[in-house]
């Protein structure tokens, strides 16, 4: 019985820690990108583009983290 409560703190530190990296990678990239818009109005096509980029990278670490704490909680 105490292994499957280890295991349940397991899932939730690996998602918890699996997560505060890209919260904070995509709020820094977030933030600059509206300096960056309002510095350069102009070249918002390209500023909007790498910041999709650069949000769909940071996401897929989070998603990473999500598969790791459910193979951790179903294997």
């Amino acid at each position: 019985m105490p292994a499957e409560g280890l295991r349940e703190l397991a899932v939730a530190i690996a998602i918890a820690v699996g997560a505060i990296g890209p919260a904070l990678g995509i709020g820094n990239l977030a933030g600059r990108a509206m300096e960056a818009l309002g510095r350069n109005p102009e070249a918002e096509p390209a500023i909007r583009l790498n910041m999709i980029l650069g949000l769909a990278f940071a996401e897929a670490i989070a998603i990473y983290a999500l598969v790791v704490a459910l193979i951790i909680k179903f294997v």
